[in-house]
């Protein structure tokens, strides 16, 4: 049976299990070794990642083919408003081009735990909090698009994947799905869209993928 694991990344950890510069990475909190990230988070984002031995289950869940829905919580400089909330369902043009409607609304700040170190702020300029959900992955997407409607982020937080939330769990803390979620989510692979090799993609990789997740 394939296994699943939740993990709340803390700020400042890399995506990987190796790091020749020494900087803190997955290995910190997790000691399976058989276990790959199924899609990435930044250094300097937060929040729920999923790992899995299954490289079929990796492909479904972090390959943008498959659509799986990401929800953030994202605080921002300044009081964002209804149109630039706009801007985000509409979608909006990149340097990469444009990115795909998002799901978007303010929300009240919400009580998490304290970041380390805290974010900086600019004197006299408030900050406000939205709830962002798209189902892309392109490298710091969530950031630059907020910065592109005039709110440039100051914290970034992954509460969910798909139908995965990020829950109870502390930063630094995994949990692993029970054998029932994990057989209900293979039947839904698309046979078709399987990636030709079985086993998981490579633990470590010396460079960052273009395909990253904000």
């Amino acid at each position: 049976m394939s296994r699943i694991l939740l993990f709340n990344k803390p700020y400042g950890v890399l995506c990987q299990f190796t790091d020749a510069e020494g900087r803190p990475t997955l290995a910190n909190y997790i000691r399976d070794k058989e276990v790959y990230p199924a899609g990435r988070l930044d250094r300097d984002s937060e929040g729920l990642m999923v790992l899995t031995d299954d490289g079929a289950l990796q492909h479904r869940i972090a390959h943008p083919l498959h659509k799986m829905r990401k929800t953030y919580w994202v605080q921002v400089e300044g009081l964002i408003d209804e149109p630039a909330l706009q801007q985000l369902r509409n979608g909006v043009l990149l340097n990469d081009g444009p990115t795909r409607p998002a799901q978007a609304e303010t929300i009240a700040e919400p009580k998490l735990w304290p970041r380390e170190p805290p974010v900086r702020y600019r004197a006299q300029i408030p900050t406000s909090w939205l709830a962002l959900s798209i189902s892309e992955g392109r490298n710091r997407q969530v950031r630059r698009m907020t910065a592109a409607v005039g709110f440039p982020t100051l914290r970034l937080v992954r509460m969910a994947i798909g139908d995965w939330q990020l829950g109870e769990l502390a930063p630094g803390q995994y949990r692993e799905l029970d054998a029932e979620t994990v057989a209900s989510l293979q039947a839904t692979l698309p046979a078709a869209r399987r990636p030709a090799a079985t086993g998981p993609q490579k633990r470590f990789r010396p460079s960052t993928p273009k395909g990253r997740t904000p």
